[in-house]
């Protein structure tokens, strides 16, 4: 695959889902790392601007990426089924869990990813469980990002609010959170000392990320879900593609993930975690569906506007317009 890539010009153009422009400056330095002769671009985006960005695109016929990876994950069963896809088969397909993978190739899931609360690992007594974090001792010590702006958080409030109740919501209402847009935002937070709590955003059980320290309490609700991937058919650098995704869903990527779940059978998650399939409590076949159902998304997402009010400030990843990357 590698010199069937540089054959065509060693380029490859990804949009990846994110909330900062380097958040994939690892995937790209690890990819260029491993193939030095391949030219790779990683653009990141909010999910939900991508996903149209690409659609409008795909109408324009000026289509920028060989491949999408994001957490809108109906987008890609609505592009499989607009024949919008190129399936593909990598080498580890067979390894992958079925759940994390279209049974035709036209999409897989390259990595688990997972949202929950986190506390300063050294400020004393923290809130051990989601449903603590309404208690009023905390008022004015917590960091969030917007439920309302990011889908997957929008879940996890979900989340709360179903197991928790709307008193609980009521009451987090009146806890003074800063609310800032990009899931980076509630780490950047605890692990600058502005606030000791955050909320809705990626950690790992494995060990603290500076100062935060990641919580997931048993019997208590976190969310995780299998970011996925596709090549889109009438891209440039199929074969670059190819590569791209055989080398993110590789033993020794998936064995190095930053919080030691993969999505692969074969691969044992790190520092004695289980599989993430074996935590009913992070509802990971569950979200699939919920960003499936449009409708119910919005209620939730104006339900929260109600509580929290409306999205404030400028996009993390920046305003990038039509077609970033066309000039790459």
């Amino acid at each position: 695959m590698y010199e069937a890539a540089q054959a065509e010009g060693g380029r490859l153009i990804v949009y990846a889902g994110g909330d900062t422009p380097d958040q994939q400056d690892y995937a790209k330095n690890g990819f260029k790392a491993r193939f030095p002769n391949i030219d790779i671009d990683i653009i990141v985006d909010y999910s939900k601007i991508h996903d149209v960005r690409v659609d409008n695109q795909l109408a324009t016929d000026t289509l920028v990426p060989d491949v999408v990876q994001l957490q809108t994950l109906q987008d890609f069963e609505r592009w499989k089924h607009e024949g919008r896809l190129l399936p593909f088969m990598p080498p580890a397909f067979p390894a992958i869990h079925p759940f994390f993978r279209d049974e035709h190739g036209a999409w897989i899931s390259i990595g688990v990813l997972a949202f929950s609360f986190m506390v300063n690992a050294s400020a004393g007594d923290m809130p051990s469980t989601p449903e603590e974090l309404a208690n009023p001792k905390w008022k004015g010590r917590i960091a969030s990002s917007y439920p309302q702006d990011d889908d997957a958080v929008l879940y996890l409030y979900k989340l709360y609010a179903k197991i928790y109740g709307w008193d609980w919501v009521r009451r987090m209402s009146e806890q003074d959170i800063l609310f800032a847009r990009g899931t980076n935002t509630p780490g950047d937070a605890v692990n600058s000392g502005t606030r000791p709590i955050g909320i809705g955003g990626a950690g790992s059980l494995t060990g603290a990320d500076g100062a935060a320290r990641w919580v997931v309490a048993d019997n208590h609700p976190f969310m995780a879900w299998g970011q996925r991937a596709a090549i889109l058919k009438g891209a440039r650098h199929t074969a670059a593609a190819k590569l791209y995704l055989s080398w993110l869903v590789s033993r020794q990527m998936q064995e190095n993930s930053f919080n030691g779940w993969s999505v692969r059978t074969d691969v044992q998650p790190a520092g004695g975690l289980r599989p993430i399939w074996e935590y009913d409590n992070s509802y990971w076949w569950h979200f699939p569906a919920f960003m499936r159902n449009r409708a119910e998304v919005e209620r939730w997402r104006q339900t929260f506007v109600m509580y929290f009010g409306d999205v404030k400030g400028e996009p993390s990843p920046g305003v990038q317009g039509l077609h970033p990357g066309a000039g790459a």
